[in-house]
């Protein structure tokens, strides 16, 4: 969870920064995320076509698991574990971390995606304390997405298809950054009518991914409905669009990489509510990328300076430059899903390559930053 006073005063540090020191306890977990992530870009640069050495036999056809347990459910893992200081919790990230590593050797396939189901399970315990610790819709619809990750491992464990348990991969991420979002935007004061809307929104969300397991087709059309009313609803809720015009350089960044996920995601929900699901091909990629990456990595790249800080206890130091990656994302993405409906191969193999590029600089970008922080104070 986040640190409580963010966007209190529209200093994500202040005075939090001040008793900040370097936590390297939690270094190798995240290196194992970052590590995963990377073995998830270059599966993805060969799923799109470029001609790439084949590390393993079978990372291709990992791009969407490693991308999802492999890179985020051991961040999102390992930040819940930071925040509730159990060192028993850090078993999670630990073994998301290890079935990715697992599941790419290829030496027993199974064997990773029990470890990365048994992660999961830790990361529902983890939420079930933090919503015992304090029961509130944010956390409990954190819980959920959570459940959703384990849900979805599951499925895939006994065998369903990467295009059916997708769904509830993306109900995982979206109801945790839905719920983060609820969290950081308390100094609104939502009423209670738009919580209880936002309960409504969350449950048609929920009961189209449940639904695809039936009915697949009207499941996506429900579910890409909730999509589309969840991007709605943040337009007067979300504290997001309101920092856009801040006066500090760092919240005035955070509030358009927020902003501009929940267009992509408000797109995402348009495209399934119209199309309806797709099981491979041109819209299939464009469907799932517009929130995987258009909502989801533009989310990760606004809170990065929030949870990174939370894991090791160093600051951000902001650099203009962070706009660099943010405008190449979302850019390129337009140009991809331009490609995916004209069927330009080649233009949505460049667009997927930018993509990439643009999570690679936003990585060194956060290094870099970091590294300026413990300058800063002294590590």
């Amino acid at each position: 969870m986040m640190p409580r006073n963010f966007y209190s005063d529209g200093n994500p540090f202040s005075p939090y920064n001040v008793r900040m020191k370097l936590n390297r306890f939690p270094l190798p977990f995240l290196f194992l995320a970052i590590l995963g992530l990377l073995a998830a870009l270059w599966a993805g640069l060969m799923r799109l076509g470029w001609s790439l050495p084949a590390l393993t036999p079978s990372l291709a056809m990992l791009h969407g698991p490693l991308m999802i347990s492999g890179f985020l459910g051991t961040l999102i893992a390992l930040e819940r574990a930071v925040a509730i200081k159990l060192k028993w919790m850090y078993l999670p990230p630990l073994l998301s971390g290890l079935g990715w590593l697992v599941s790419v050797s290829g030496v027993f396939p199974p064997f990773g995606l029990i470890l990365l189901t048994l992660a999961s399970l830790g990361g529902v315990a983890i939420l079930a304390e933090m919503t015992r610790r304090e029961t509130a819709l944010h956390t409990v619809t954190m819980l959920v997405g959570m459940m959703a990750w384990l849900a979805g491992n599951l499925l895939w464990l006994f065998g369903w298809q990467i295009h059916q348990v997708v769904f509830f991969w993306m109900a995982f991420l979206v109801l945790t950054l839905a719920g983060e979002r609820l969290e950081l935007s308390r100094v609104l004061r939502p009423s209670q009518p738009q919580r209880i809307l936002f309960s409504v929104i969350a449950a048609i969300f929920l009961a189209g991914v449940l639904l695809t397991l039936a009915d697949i087709q009207l499941g996506t059309r429900v579910s890409g409905l909730g999509l589309l009313l969840l991007a709605l609803w943040s337009f007067p809720n979300d504290i997001a669009w309101r920092n856009i015009r801040h006066n500090l350089p760092l919240t005035r960044y955070i509030a358009w990489c927020l902003a501009l996920g929940f267009i992509w995601l408000g797109i995402g929900g348009g495209l399934s509510l119209g199309f309806g699901a797709q099981v491979a091909g041109p819209r299939y990629d464009a469907i799932l990328h517009v929130v995987f990456v258009g909502f989801i990595i533009s989310m990760i790249f606004g809170h990065a300076p929030i949870i990174f800080p939370a894991i090791l206890g160093i600051p951000i130091n902001f650099q203009p430059a962070f706009y660099i990656h943010l405008a190449l994302l979302h850019l390129s993405l337009a140009v991809r899903v331009a490609a995916d409906f004209a069927n330009q191969h080649p233009l949505r193999m460049w667009g997927g390559l930018l993509n990439e590029i643009a999570i690679l600089l936003f990585i060194g970008m956060t290094v870099y930053s970091v590294r300026k922080g413990m300058i800063a104070k002294g590590v």
